[in-house]
């Protein structure tokens, strides 16, 4: 749990804030999570934010704006969680204010969810669907497990099934893209027709949390020492989820079935794109007309939970002039190892939004699910 440096008026009350900056050799210090105890019932309580300082030899301090939603999120027992009223900017500081019925309260960048939480959520699914099992991807580099959801249905046999793969949280601090996860493997095992269809054709893989370690830590991830997560997908990886991922996508490549691959994220604060993509010209085809025909798909289904500004289908592109590792990030790395009719995605959910809440980012993965459903419906069946 690390706040960027906070002020915490309780009137009357013993106060605590517990947290740390993050450290930037680990991630931009940007996401904050801490709870307040002494509260006296009915009292309001004044949280004044300040951006990080801290940062890495030669670099700049990270724009503070990715510390400060417009509204920060906050929850009384840990488990339910709302947003606070919008916040004031005075000069460097962000001020949020709150006043509860309680003793003490967690407050956060937004809605947490730690590598615990998705522990628990696989555990759920395979609990509640026989359809589904809980598993693991793999052990991080510091020994912790990597939960992944793994779902399929009926006879068919792994070849007569569509491959798909759903991933978030390359980047720890962007806790919403593993909330549109979990809403993703939700829909998935429901009752839902169209659920039904995709369990008893698809052979699905969900990780809800990939960068465990900053996650678990409360670090950054974005940038962090010597790349992230979303800049690793070399010829050899640094971190062991990339690895294990590469191996697992590999072999749906081998057998021909890599269909879908979506990697989940929160782009930066003001940014209405729901797509990352490689540049066309470097795709062929059948690979140009399937990708922009899931987009299409998708944008139809989510846009409804968009910021109210002018918006567009268009996605970004993620080439040469985007980043220097540009060939080593996920959705780019699979489109160009994939097969010749895979669709790689990087989606990308608002973050500061009043929809920017677990309800809905679940409805983000809902759609998104039913997007990869109605997509395949259009495809060829495997045989």
């Amino acid at each position: 749990m690390k706040p960027h440096e906070q002020s915490v008026s309780c009137p009357g009350a013993i106060q605590h804030a517990a947290g740390r900056v993050g450290d930037p050799a680990r991630g931009w210090p940007c996401w904050w999570y801490f709870r307040i105890d002494g509260i006296t019932p009915g009292e309001t309580i004044t949280l004044r934010l300040r951006g990080s300082t801290a940062t890495l030899e030669k670099q700049k301090p990270l724009w503070d704006f990715w510390a400060m939603p417009t509204q920060a999120t906050f929850s009384i027992d840990g488990k339910t969680w709302q947003h606070t009223k919008i916040g004031r900017r005075e000069k460097e500081w962000m001020v949020y204010k709150l006043k509860l019925d309680a003793t003490s309260a967690f407050v956060a960048w937004g809605p947490p969810y730690t590598p615990k939480t998705a522990a628990k959520f696989v555990r759920e699914m395979s609990e509640k669907s026989p359809h589904a099992t809980a598993a693991e991807l793999c052990h991080s580099r510091e020994d912790r497990p990597v939960p992944m959801l793994h779902v399929r249905e009926g006879e068919r046999t792994s070849k007569q099934r569509f491959g798909v793969w759903v991933q978030a949280r390359q980047h720890a601090w962007e806790s919403g893209s593993s909330w549109v996860a979990q809403g993703f493997g939700e829909w998935l095992i429901s009752e839902d027709n169209d659920a039904a269809w995709l369990r008893q054709h698809a052979e699905i893989f969900l990780v809800p949390v990939m960068d465990v370690d900053n996650t678990a830590r409360g670090d950054g991830g974005k940038n962090a020492i010597p790349q992230d997560h979303n800049r690793d997908w070399s010829k050899k990886p640094h971190w062991n989820e990339i690895v294990a991922v590469q191996r697992m996508i590999g072999g749906l490549i081998d057998e021909g079935r890599m269909d879908v691959f979506l990697d989940l994220h929160n782009p930066g604060p003001r940014d209405p794109v729901f797509f990352y993509v490689l540049p066309t010209e470097i795709l062929k085809e059948p690979a140009i007309t399937l990708r922009d025909r899931f987009i299409d798909l998708a944008y139809a289904r989510i846009r409804k939970i968009k910021p109210p500004i002018p918006m567009s289908n268009k996605p970004r592109v993620t080439g040469p002039a985007y980043h220097p590792l540009w060939k080593q990030i996920s959705s780019n790395w699979v489109s160009m190892n994939g097969n010749p009719h895979t669709v790689s995605l990087c989606l990308e959910a608002s973050w500061n939004h009043k929809n920017s809440t677990i309800t809905g980012y679940r409805a983000v993965g809902a759609n998104l699910a039913a997007t990869v459903r109605e997509y395949l419906g259009e495809r060829p069946e495997k045989q």
